[in-house]
């Protein structure tokens, strides 16, 4: 049987190993997935378990760490400078980015476009990636960041005028008002336990065309709640989640799922999640 697993630390409760054997059951194929935590100062000792996967997926703190230990990096990749999906050739390891495609995916499965104006809350990692996709694709990008965090986001503007040659708009998150667009929130705010929060005010979200939030737990956030309650199409992170591992199943096997097939696996794991919640 081939071996699959996630890295990270900690990692959780997650719903990778769920998500992943479902994909394999689809492939007709006989894996396993497991769950690989292990703090990060015996990464290096930690390597040759990793080249006796098939494959595996990488979350924090190693979607960076990793990166210097890998034979070879894709595009994505590159311009992100994180990787997420690595396979292992020959006890070699190539690094792919495929947060970047659930991204996307999850956007067009939703029938909203990168285009137009497009506000990011949030300059972390991932803020950093909507921010950067966003502008690779052509839209007019706005990134909001809080005052502690307002020079990573000039360094993410300053990135996509070097590599893209495009411009990225930056503002303090607290001044964040409308109309703006298609709003992406990168920040942890909502995030359980933390439910009760939300990056922007209802008065900002008002003012948008629609909303993505990338928080999967809980299933709906305020932010979201409200979109929906202002008549906003409105997006969770689920879909982001099984999409990206779909994403890396492609790379790992070839396999193409359906917008249909992909569709009822998030459902799926919404279920499970909520299944969760009401268990405590």
């Amino acid at each position: 049987m081939l071996h699959y697993a996630l890295i990270g630390h900690p990692l959780g409760h997650s719903l990778s190993p769920q998500i992943h054997r479902r994909l394999f059951q689809l492939e007709g194929m006989e894996a396993d997935y497991l769950l690989d935590d292990f703090p990060p100062q015996e990464l290096e000792a930690h390597l040759p378990i990793l080249r006796r996967y098939a494959a595996f997926n990488i979350t924090i703190p190693y979607k960076t760490a990793l990166l210097d230990r890998l034979a070879g990096i894709s595009e994505n990749a590159r311009l992100y400078g994180s990787v997420n999906a690595v396979q292992v050739k020959d006890g070699r390891l190539y690094g792919d980015n495929t947060d970047c495609t659930g991204f996307l995916r999850t956007l067009e499965s939703a029938g909203l476009a990168l285009r137009g104006p497009v506000c990011v809350a949030g300059a972390g990692g991932v803020g950093r990636m909507f921010a950067l996709e966003a502008a690779r694709q052509g839209a007019q990008v706005t990134l909001a960041a809080r005052a502690s965090s307002l020079d990573k986001a000039r360094q993410v503007a300053a990135e996509a005028r070097e590599k893209l040659g495009a411009e990225i708009a930056v503002q303090p998150l607290e001044t964040l008002a409308g109309p703006v667009g298609l709003l992406i929130n990168a920040t942890p705010a909502g995030m359980y336990p933390r439910v009760e929060a939300a990056p922007v005010p209802r008065a900002v979200v008002a003012e948008a065309s629609a909303v993505f939030d990338c928080i999967y737990n809980p299933s709906q956030t305020l932010l979201l709640q409200w979109a929906r309650e202002l008549g906003k199409p409105a997006v969770g992170g689920m879909g982001m989640l099984v999409w990206q591992a779909a994403a890396a199943h492609e790379l790992w096997h070839g396999t193409r799922f359906s917008h249909r097939v992909v569709g009822q696996l998030i459902q799926e794991m919404e279920a499970v999640l909520e299944e969760r919640e009401a268990q405590g």
